[in-house]
Formats: C-alpha cells, structure tokens, sequence
C-alpha cells in the first residue's frame, strides 16, 4: 500500500505516519509546515513533499501512485474567527483532493471531521443525531462532509470515510500550542509546579480519546470496506477532575485543582460519543481508558524534583 498523508507533520498527521511506515507502507507526507513541525517527524523514514494543500499547482503533479489518502491537514483552532481563510484551508482544499484522488485512481479517502459539528447537543452524540456547529470550524467540518456526500454520490468507486474525532491527547501535540489538548495544557501548568486552573467544580467532563486510538480508528477504517461517517470515541466520560487525578498520578505530583468561574456562556459542559456505529462498520473500539492513555503518554517523563 502507497498512503499520502495530508497534515503530515501534525498532531495526527504525524502519529499515523510513523505508524503506517511501522506497518511497512510506502508514505508520502504533504504539510506546508505552517502549524506542524518537522520535530515531529524525527522518527519518520517516509517521503515529505512541502506545499499549500489549497494550492494544488503546489503539490498535484508531485505525489506519485496513491492507494489511500489519509486527510489530516486542516485548520484545528477553534478560536479563528477569519470564515474566509477556514473554508477555503479546510473546505476547498478538501475539494481539490477528492478531485485528485478520482482523477488518480485513489481506491480511498479516509479525512478527519470533528465532534464539534453536533454542537450542544446532550449526549450521547451519534451520527444520526443533527448537526449544530458553533463556530466556524465545526462549520467547516459540517461542510466538508456534506462535500465528501455529494462527491461520494458522483464517484461510487471511490470509498469515503469521515471520522468524527472527540477530545484527542497524545504525544506530539505540543506544537499545536493553545490549541493542544486540555491534558496538555494542564500537565504543563503542573509541570511548573502550578496547581492546575479549570472551571468550577470540575465536574464538566469530556469524551477524551488517547491518539494511538485515533490513529487505529483511520487504519480500521481504511482495511474495511465502508463509506460514510463515524464517531472516533470511547463512549466514557472523563471529568476534569479526574484527568488532573490521573495527572497527578502520572506525574507523582499531589496538586489541588485550582477553580475559577467559566466565563463562557457558550461552552459545552457535556461531550460524549457513541462508538456503536464505528465499531460495527469499521471495527473500531478504543483499547486505552484514559488514564491508561495518560500514563502511556507521559511515560518516561523526566518530572522535575519537588513537583
């Protein structure tokens, strides 16, 4: 198997393709390194090519025979507020690479979505339930698969799956700053001795999925034969203040959460996915709990004295 991965020097991105060259497949990245970095691939013996998905002059004639696209590249941050520059970074280069894949003969399109296009809707979430985005990346999400439908219609022998990933962590995603995960965020402030900030009282929880899981999920997805979309999830809420529990754990620190007011009136205090339907059609059930995730991820990790 010849794979391309869109977002290669990502969070995912970079995750899968170590793994899919681990597995012995010919990879070939495409990033344009505006928010992945190469550290992230110190571990990756694949092809890169350097370009702007959305500029397929950049990148079209350059790939070479694809079995499988694995399309991670996108704009994650919640907080841009551009509309413009989300829909066509996330949108339209989506667009130009399902155009690509059916002109090359591509036999699969595997792309991530996200949970945010259900919004705040009451768990659990499946597919089935309706789509209220609240910002424009979940917009463009929901765009995206609507595109991925409509494409798929046009061109039955090109299978394409959307995955909806819920609260991925993992290695490798410090690069993606403010946007990274809150397991993330908060183990930095407890690595500095700080006693972690979250909202009061702790008890809003989260659908978190350790990214070893993720990147099984878009293997599952690409071995099987299956189109449409599905929730990457475990199907068990976390609280906040047990992720700073099993932080504490893993970090042998003893740090008291620190609570503050939200500010928000729009925040989502409940997120839960519903794996039925991805592990009946693709297989897919994630093997690491959270705290195992945890404790895998900051495994040999050098924890300053005292903290």
């Amino acid at each position: 198997m010849r794979a391309l991965v869109t977002g290669a020097a990502g969070f995912i991105g970079s995750n899968l393709a170590v793994e899919l060259r681990r597995r012995g497949a010919a990879v070939v990245g495409l990033d344009d390194f505006s928010v992945g970095h190469f550290d992230n691939l110190h571990d990756f013996d694949g092809d890169i090519v350097a370009a702007d998905l959305s500029q397929p002059s950049e990148w079209a004639g350059r790939l070479g025979r694809v079995d499988v696209i694995f399309h991670q590249a996108a704009i994650t941050d919640t907080t841009v507020s551009d509309q413009r520059r989300m829909m066509r970074v996330n949108v339209e280069a989506f667009r130009d690479l399902l155009g690509w894949a059916a002109d090359n003969k591509v036999k699969k399109v595997v792309y991530a979505s996200s949970a945010g296009v259900y919004g705040d809707l009451k768990p659990p979430m499946r597919e089935s339930s309706p789509r209220r985005p609240l910002n424009v990346y979940a917009f463009s999400k929901m765009i995206m698969e609507n595109v991925a439908a409509d494409f798929q219609a046009a061109h039955p022998r090109l299978e394409i799956v959307g995955l909806r990933y819920f609260n991925v962590f993992g290695p490798r995603e410090r690069f993606k700053n403010k946007a990274a995960s809150m397991i993330w965020q908060l183990s930095q402030q407890m690595l500095g001795g700080r006693r972690p900030r979250i909202f009061e009282d702790g008890e809003q929880y989260r659908d978190h999925i350790y990214v070893k899981d993720v990147v099984a999920a878009n293997l599952a997805a690409a071995g099987r034969k299956v189109k449409g979309v599905y929730n990457v999830c475990t199907g068990r809420a976390t609280t906040f203040n047990k992720i700073i529990e099993f932080l504490n754990g893993a970090l042998r620190s003893e740090l008291e959460p620190d609570y503050f007011k939200n500010p928000y009136s729009f925040y989502q205090n409940e997120t839960l996915g519903d794996p039925a339907a991805a592990a009946k059609a693709c297989g897919f059930r994630a093997q690491f709990t959270v705290e195992q995730g945890i404790k895998d991820y900051f495994r040999g990790l050098k924890v300053p004295a005292g903290v």
